[in-house]
């Protein structure tokens, strides 16, 4: 499970802080400047009763407020200049059998400032001086520390567990990818450029190489796997070829949904 949060901070009044939780390749939660938790699956809440989301919300409202004040304190203490944006990545990671993986990360401007480590605050590797100062500050708050350890350590758990048995149907499901080729504009004379397209599949990760026989063809080019409408998946590999040498080359795909049968696609 992996929470998001960015807060913005205009001037030392107005700020605005937004968020999402994501099981997985999932978003299963969201919120907005001043909003409660909006569930955006209909297991998003999990098997925990509403009293205990209730009380969920109150933590979190706690947290918001307490996390905007101690921003705006520091800001103040060491002459940070406005505006400027701190966001944070927090959850945990849970695998039968394993021990709980935990984290908390904060950055400033997108550069890494701090982190939290089983009971207390660690300046984050190449951290401005700074940060150094902020971490013994927090330290000096047992409750807040007491409340991190909680969420991170007992409550991150319960809610992944929770939600994987709600939304098991959801998280365990495979779609099958369809996959076509085509060519690009020419890199140059006498040369093709080769596109092989995956799309439409389910869960996100997919293994495509262009091939020739058994030998896979350097110099391919993967793109970035790109969320599709309907929440499959789309990646393109391309392959610049002298276009002499595009006869017998192969665009090969597996993925999990295709039950060890791979796509194999013949150029030409």
């Amino acid at each position: 499970l992996r929470c998001l949060q960015i807060s913005s901070f205009a001037n030392s009044s107005w700020t605005r802080t937004d968020g999402s939780a994501w099981l997985g390749a999932l978003q299963t939660h969201s919120w907005s400047n001043g909003s409660d938790i909006h569930f955006l699956r209909p297991w998003s809440q999990g098997t925990l009763s509403d009293h205990q989301w209730e009380q969920l919300q109150q933590v979190f409202w706690v947290y918001r407020r307490g996390f905007t004040r101690e921003i705006q304190g520091f800001a103040k203490m060491l002459h940070l200049d406005y505006p400027f944006e701190v966001q944070v990545l927090a959850g945990c990671e849970v695998h039968p059998g394993s021990p709980l993986k935990s984290f908390f990360h904060s950055a400033f401007q997108g550069s890494d400032i701090l982190n939290f480590q089983r009971t207390s605050w660690v300046p984050a590797p190449d951290a401005p001086h700074w940060a150094e100062v902020v971490s013994k500050e927090l330290n000096k708050d047992q409750y807040v520390k007491d409340t991190v350890e909680w969420l991170l350590s007992d409550i991150c758990p319960q809610l992944v567990t929770s939600l994987l048995e709600a939304g098991q149907q959801d998280l365990e499901k495979q779609v099958k990818p369809e996959a076509w080729l085509s060519s690009g504009p020419p890199p140059g004379p006498g040369r093709l450029l080769l596109v092989c397209h995956v799309s439409g599949f389910y869960p996100e990760p997919v293994w495509v190489r262009w091939m020739r026989g058994q030998q896979e063809q350097p110099g391919a080019q993967q793109g970035d796997v790109l969320p599709n409408a309907d929440e499959t998946w789309y990646l393109r590999v391309t392959l610049d070829v002298a276009a002499g040498e595009a006869a017998g080359l192969t665009c090969r795909v597996r993925h999990s949904s295709l039950g060890g049968q791979d796509i194999v696609l013949y150029w030409g």
